[in-house]
């Protein structure tokens, strides 16, 4: 279970110091007075100045509005230099930037996912034979980190469960398992021990099923960069952002709940759900607020990262301070 803090806990407590070392990503995650805050603004500008945007790619053709957008005139996309130079990426080293300087060796091309488990379409699949007969969609979606900073981002995706239901998945099947590109000559960060390798993700079928879950393959427009994810990965809008697993190349069905990678590496911090919720925080810091990247002041966190009236039945009857 999930040990409530103090919402001013100093910065350095914030990030585990085993994981992080990076002075400006301590400045970056501390919460409390407006002192702080500014030094977290002045640590993120000092990341996304010294990264280097994703070059361009091309476009994506035949991409329509998406009725589960949000409102553009109410919650702004983050900007393409900020998604593209700050995030998440391990495989690609620890630091928020590590990933825009790094992923330029990841190959996306060419690309298969293998499905396996419970579902009678085995097989492994090119990515253009699971982009084959897709609508693309704009997503707008709202991501939200466990680290308490959060960006509006623009994606261009499919519902997951259009390619579910190709691979025709058994009554056997309750849960869906992901797995990412291990290959340490494209990915530096995976000759660190930092976790067990290859990264591991999973989704109640239920969850892979509602249509907010999409198959990411584009941001803005273009088809995904590197640093983010390419070519393939998961958003699951209503979940913290290391759910989003990235560059997928094993899809699995199963009977048994998956064990996820941070779950594995760290239970007493990472559940299975890791559903946005703000009530529920991190032993180490309080999930009550976030910074929006980008802003100066801090914002309430929305429970289910508010997509709660489309997601919320989803755990009716589930205690979800226990199933975190």
């Amino acid at each position: 279970m999930l040990i409530k803090q103090p919402p001013d806990i100093r910065s350095s407590e914030i990030t585990d110091r085993k994981l992080y070392f990076n002075r400006r990503e301590f400045m970056q995650a501390a919460a409390g007075t407006a002192a702080v805050a500014a030094a977290g603004i002045l640590g993120t500008e000092a990341i996304l100045q010294a990264a280097q945007p994703a070059p361009h790619g091309r476009k994506l053709e035949n991409v329509k509005p998406s009725p589960f957008s949000l409102d553009p005139s109410v919650e702004k996309s983050n900007k393409w230099e900020e998604i593209t130079t700050y995030n998440n990426y391990y495989e690609f080293g620890i630091d928020k930037d590590s990933p825009s300087m790094k992923a330029h060796t990841l190959k996306p091309q060419p690309w298969t996912v293998a499905v396996e488990g419970e579902c009678a379409k085995k097989a492994v699949w090119n990515l253009e034979d699971i982009l084959k007969g897709q609508t693309l969609e704009d997503r707008i979606y709202r991501h939200r980190c466990v680290e308490a900073w959060s960006m509006i981002i623009p994606w261009v995706g499919f519902p997951l469960a259009d390619f579910i239901k190709k691979c025709e998945p058994t009554s056997k099947a309750k849960f869906i398992e992901f797995t990412t590109l291990n290959d340490a000559k494209q990915m530096p960060g995976v000759h660190s021990p930092v976790l067990r390798w290859p990264y591991v993700e999973g989704l109640r079928l239920d969850e892979a099923m509602h249509p907010l879950t999409i198959l990411t393959v584009g941001l803005y427009g273009e088809v995904i960069p590197n640093q983010n994810g390419a070519p393939l990965r998961l958003a699951v809008p209503w979940k913290y952002g290391f759910k989003h697993i990235k560059s997928i190349v094993k899809i699995k069905f199963t009977e048994k709940q998956p064990l996820n990678t941070w779950q594995e590496s760290a239970p007493q911090e990472y559940g299975f759900y890791s559903n946005v919720n703000p009530s529920v925080d991190h032993p180490r810091w309080s999930q009550a607020t976030e910074r929006r990247i980008g802003e100066f002041l801090r914002r309430k966190t929305l429970m289910f990262n508010g997509y709660g009236d489309q997601v919320a039945s989803l755990y009716n009857g589930m205690d979800l301070r226990r199933n975190y």
